[in-house]
């Protein structure tokens, strides 16, 4: 079913706001803009705002919302014969390999992580999201699965992979920060997962293998 012009233009309205408040947190930092500053920056009254994005720290994030349903959507995509973990590192196999903005690969995710470290909110607020991954992929993997209640293996290995993509995300955004280019950020990132790989166990690595 195709976009129509009213959803449109509530997409449109919602990336322009999100835009703007972005350039505003880039540039004075993220504790010194207020809601209203990015209403007014913006064109629309603080109320509009709201109705689009429920917290400040939502405004800059917006682009996160990605990532709390990333490794489900992974692992309920896996291939016949490919476990849970096999579609994880595949999948950020393939994003490190492309240089994919969605890991951190771009140019401007040092300005990014730079708002991010010096407002305690942001830091909190990333923690949350976090959890959303981590709770979203144990509830999928439950699902997948058929664990029962009491199992507690689609705790540990959604912990376990949750730690794998969080462990990603922190070395390239370390690198970004460094000032490291991008080609060689994405090396030694796959470098890592090779690692990362070696480092999970057996159980974790065949755990949710979809039959054919």
């Amino acid at each position: 079913m195709s976009e129509g012009l009213r959803e449109r233009k509530k997409r449109q309205t919602r990336q322009y706001i999100s835009d703007v408040a972005t350039h505003l947190f880039v540039e004075r930092g993220f504790d010194a803009v207020t809601v209203a500053q990015v209403a007014e920056a913006s064109d629309v009254s603080v109320n509009t705002v709201y109705n689009y994005f429920s917290t400040k720290e939502d405004l800059f994030l917006d682009r996160s919302r990605g990532i709390v349903d990333r490794l489900s959507r992974f692992v309920r995509a896996r291939d016949a014969g490919e476990s849970a973990a096999d579609a994880v590192l595949r999948e950020l196999r393939e994003l490190t390999e492309t240089v994919s903005p969605t890991i951190g690969l771009d140019s401007g995710y040092d300005r990014f992580m730079k708002v991010v470290r010096e407002s305690p909110s942001l830091q909190s607020r990333l923690l949350s999201i976090q959890q959303e991954v981590l709770d979203n992929l144990e509830k999928t993997l439950r699902e997948e699965t058929g664990a029962a209640a009491a199992d507690t293996l689609p705790t540990l290995v959604a912990g376990q992979l949750a730690w794998a993509h969080g462990t990603l995300m922190a070395f390239v955004a370390r690198r970004m920060l460094e000032g490291r280019n991008l080609e060689e950020t994405s090396r030694e990132a796959l470098a890592l997962l090779d690692d990362i790989e070696e480092v999970l166990g057996e159980k974790v690595l065949k755990y949710a293998v979809r039959q054919g």
